[in-house]
């Protein structure tokens, strides 16, 4: 090779180095729908085939937990469950076992407002699929409401089975399986060498690590406002950041506002509560808490959140105000008052 020609292609070998050496970090965005909601991660990395690689494998983790949780679909667990309810025991994987066990847990502890056997009023309550903005009968919902009680829920640890005592009762997962699924996805990219991501199920996130040298900075939704309007701010790291609210699954009709958010104690919407943004260091507990604190409202619930470690909430109650828990009013940006609105 000519000198020249060898110079040139030293200069092209350097120039491909260096470009590729070059390669900043910066945000992949990955997108899919599982567990009948939109999935979204956030990935801050040079690495764009890791990236992708980490996505594909929780979108995967995400797919198998639904099959296992859903009601949705005939075979799977929770709806093998369902089916013999009031006649036997069902035999189910590790993980339906413990997400079930920590349901009633979390059932115990907040004596009965949260409940995963609110699944009864299926086909009643129209939130899903099959929302038509009809009300159910009266005396239906009062039926139905005989076969709610987390306390029928019969568990064989050793056996690992599971029993609804009373035939017509159900069960629903869907308070608490996606705040199981996102705490184990983010295992999954941690996994695949990928700390620093924000991973969003629907109203369920977890946020890992940082954006570089900053914080990730999250939003919470304003209530009444477009659907991609945040209300407030905050910067998070290493913890979950979930949020329920009256706005995803429901209607307006005659003036009231119906949502998939159901108070056990009434079999009717909780109507405390616009939004309840949670703070937790998981998403399994901040997934569950989130509904309680909802149904409870600000004012019955603030005095609890103090009192659990590690955790903090954001509620805009059936009044429009805000109330901020103690940790996080240093942390919390309010970019504008939430928009008022039925």
């Amino acid at each position: 090779m000519r000198p020249a020609s060898a110079a040139l292609a030293a200069m092209l070998v350097v120039g491909v180095v260096a470009g590729v050496a070059a390669a900043e970090p910066r945000k992949l965005v990955h997108t899919s729908k599982a567990m009948g909601t939109s999935v979204q991660i956030t990935i801050w990395s040079d690495d764009e085939a890791a990236a992708a690689e980490g996505a594909k494998a929780v979108f995967a983790e995400m797919n198998r937990l639904d099959r296992l949780m859903t009601t949705w679909t005939p075979d799977s667990e929770v709806s093998q469950i369902n089916a013999g309810a009031g006649t036997k025991a069902v035999k189910v994987s590790d993980e339906t076992f413990t997400v079930i066990a920590r349901a009633v847990e979390i059932s115990k502890a907040s004596r009965g407002l949260f409940d995963i056997t609110v699944g009864a009023y299926g086909g009643l309550w129209k939130f899903d699929e099959d929302m038509d903005g009809t009300l159910p009968d009266a005396k239906d919902v009062a039926a139905r409401k005989k076969l709610v009680n987390w306390k029928d829920i019969v568990l064989d640890k050793r056996r690992r089975t599971v029993k609804l005592r009373k035939k017509g009762m159900r069960i629903t997962l869907g308070g608490i399986a996606k705040g199981y699924a996102v705490d184990r996805a983010a295992q999954t990219l941690v996994e695949a060498g990928l700390s620093d991501f924000i991973l969003q199920v629907g109203g369920d996130m977890y946020v890992s690590g940082h954006k570089g040298a900053a914080p990730w900075v999250v939003g919470i939704r304003d209530p009444r406002g477009p659907r991609d309007q945040s209300f407030a701010v905050a910067p998070v790291e290493d913890h979950a950041f979930s949020t329920s609210g009256d706005y995803e699954r429901g209607f307006v009709k005659d003036g009231v506002r119906y949502h998939h958010i159901l108070d056990p104690r009434t079999a009717q919407p909780a109507r405390a509560t616009r939004s309840v943004t949670v703070y937790a260091r998981d998403a399994f507990t901040a997934d569950a808490w989130s509904k309680v604190l909802f149904i409870m409202g600000a004012k019955a619930a603030m005095p609890l959140v103090e009192k659990l470690p590690d955790f903090e909430a954001v509620f805009v109650d059936a009044d429009n105000t805000v109330h901020i828990s103690s940790g996080l009013r240093d942390k919390l940006k309010i970019l504008t008052p939430p928009t008022p609105g039925i």
